[in-house]
């Protein structure tokens, strides 16, 4: 599409808006409103990773934000992998990162993609 504008993006959402109570899952594929709204969804997508893009969370707030979502301490994280409480407060703060073998249990343990991990 390229070189979409702010007005038209801006229009695109507008647009969205009127058509989202209009098409449902029942809604046919080829039906005219469902068309545009599949239309302007990717316009407003193509839009917003050229303007918005999302940056990767670091391993740091990986790590940080699977201990709260598990409700675990991070002396608790510590003993299961076999490091010191201060090594996993390092790792949250990016103080250090930890070595592969690190990576891989705290992937395990705290349920994090091993591509994520890796920033991939």
């Amino acid at each position: 599409m390229g070189n979409i504008t702010e007005q038209q993006y801006e229009f695109a959402l507008n647009r969205i808006e009127e058509l989202l109570p209009v098409v449902d899952g029942y809604t046919p594929a080829d039906d005219r409103n469902a068309v545009e709204l599949t239309m302007l969804s990717d316009l407003v997508i193509e839009y917003e990773k050229e303007h918005f893009p999302i940056e990767k969370p670091s391993v740091s707030e990986l790590i940080d934000d699977a201990i709260h979502e598990q409700g675990i301490t991070q002396k608790e994280l510590a003993g299961r992998i076999g490091v010191s409480p201060s090594r996993i407060s390092d790792y949250i703060t990016g103080r250090a990162e930890p070595t592969l073998k690190t990576a891989r249990e705290l992937c395990k343990i705290l349920n994090i993609s091993p591509a994520a991990m890796l920033g991939i």
